[in-house]
């Protein structure tokens, strides 16, 4: 007799959708604090006037499931019945050999037979042809609403399939925010004002910046646990580092490049794809040739080396930032910065205790953090972010912020005792055709006002501060949206 049948499909649902028995949300279960993603995701669910499957994706353990989960225990609280939820974990072996299609039969025939429901889809690349049957439901099942989870997926990488197109909305979920690290370990909160942003501290008087200063000091002191445990949220409350950090390894990194990638891609060998991901371990947040790489990783194609960066991409494993053209001159030869997704996942690669005492090598997992930031803080505006390079020393800008009719935002990461910017520096020289200019600084005293040649204004600001404002600002912009 086949294990795939209706009885053995129904008693995994069951266990994944414990509210059918008990019309409730498992206390144990619940989880209090609750992110952005999860906001931004309610907001879309709940909208009247346009309806959008929502497909969470990031890299693993970063809380999607989690956020679904915080969906489910609010629609119980708001009135929806519990039969008309149903919870599917894709990546269980007898979910995923049964099917959408089947499992969905044995919910409507067995649980609830309306269409009047809340489909939640999690790790849902594991389901073949996921993206048909997102489709499918959305065009024949209006009054069904769907919330999937991905964590790897060709479909979303390549972004144009006609299957999603008009249907799904793709709400990325980074990492934790620094803010949000901070207000999950229950960090001391600075009393800041709702209009404070980074770039507001532009128009403070001095008095005025320092004392935003004294108030976001009062977070300074989580800041080095931050980059070295990172963003995601069951290692950022272990009380075990080092352990935190294996799992990390274990449980993040070695099942994407083992398994997941492998699986979706058809990758016979993965140790080619984890020489790779070594390789830019060691130089996240530098501009990468893949000609370079395919050099140094002796065996390794150039177009091996290019198909891999992009599978890496689709798992939100890294970032790529591509070249922008700030001045008239056009980009010859485009080649992309590439960091890894978490400054954290790098500390716990290279397993190298000196990382966050090497200035050097502090640098780069400072920009690595200040990129992932500005990457989720302006995905929504639709900016463009990467950086500039015009040749020659001191013609680049770590990370520019490109909108399509105002002016761009420029942000030079200079993480080191003596932050020095001198008038030749690339953001001196283009500060007056910014829209706002900022220059991340080490120390917590190293704030203020520096002016390019142009006078225009160029804010110095720690990191720890200006990290910690964008996740405010997020948070007031949610806020401000409801």
């Amino acid at each position: 007799m086949s294990i795939i049948n209706m009885d053995n499909i129904l008693k995994v649902l069951s266990s994944f959708n414990p509210w059918w028995k008990t019309g409730s949300f498992p206390p144990a279960m619940a989880k209090p604090y609750r992110r952005l993603a999860f906001f931004e995701a309610m907001k879309q669910l709940t909208r009247a006037d346009l309806r959008r499957t929502i497909v969470l994706t990031g890299i693993r353990r970063v809380g999607k499931t989690t956020i679904q989960q915080q969906i489910i225990e609010a629609l119980l609280k708001a009135g929806v019945r519990a039969e008309q939820i149903l919870y599917v974990s894709l990546d269980h072996p007898m979910l995923k050999l049964g099917g959408i299609g089947y499992i969905l039969s044995c919910y409507h025939e067995n649980i609830h037979a309306g269409q009047d429901v809340y489909y939640f889809f999690d790790e849902v690349q594991y389901a073949p042809d996921w993206d048909q049957w997102l489709k499918t439901i959305y065009d024949t099942q209006p009054e069904t609403k769907v919330v999937a989870t991905d964590s790897a997926s060709p479909v979303l990488m390549h972004g144009n399939q006609e299957s999603g197109v008009g249907r799904w909305s793709i709400l990325p979920v980074p990492t934790l925010s620094f803010y949000e690290y901070c207000a999950l370990i229950e960090a001391p909160r600075p009393n800041l004002a709702p209009n404070v942003k980074a770039s507001a501290l532009l128009e403070m008087t001095v008095q005025e910046r320092t004392q935003i200063m004294i108030q976001l000091s009062m977070v300074q002191n989580h800041f080095i646990r931050y980059l070295q445990i990172g963003g995601f949220p069951e290692l950022a409350l272990a009380n075990d580092d080092l352990t935190a950090q294996r799992l990390m390894r274990e449980d993040v990194v070695d099942k994407i490049l083992k398994r997941d990638l492998p699986a979706l891609y058809k990758i016979r060998n993965a140790t080619e794809l984890e020489r790779i991901f070594l390789y830019i371990c060691n130089v996240s947040s530098d501009i990468v040739s893949i000609d370079a790489i395919a050099k140094e990783l002796n065996g390794v194609s150039r177009q091996t080396v290019e198909n891999y960066i992009q599978y890496m991409e689709s798992a939100n494993l890294i970032y790529r930032s591509w070249p922008i053209q700030l001045t008239g001159k056009r980009i010859l030869k485009a080649r992309a910065k590439v960091y890894v997704a978490d400054a954290a996942i790098r500390n716990a690669v290279l397993m190298d205790e000196s990382l966050l005492s090497n200035p050097t090598e502090l640098g780069k997992i400072v920009e690595t953090s200040v990129y992932k930031h500005v990457a989720a803080f302006y995905y929504h505006e639709a900016a463009s972010i990467g950086y500039f390079r015009d040749g020659g020393k001191g013609k680049e800008i770590d990370i520019v912020v490109e909108y399509p009719r105002i002016r761009p935002l420029l942000i030079e990461v200079k993480y080191r005792e003596q932050a020095e910017v001198s008038e030749r520096d690339a953001i001196s020289s283009l500060a007056g055709t910014a829209s706002a200019s900022f220059i991340i600084t080490k120390r917590a005293e190293d704030h203020g006002i520096q002016k390019a040649p142009s006078g225009a204004p160029m804010l110095r600001i720690p990191a720890f501060a200006f990290l910690y404002l964008l996740g405010h600002a997020d948070q007031i912009a949610y806020q401000e949206s409801l």
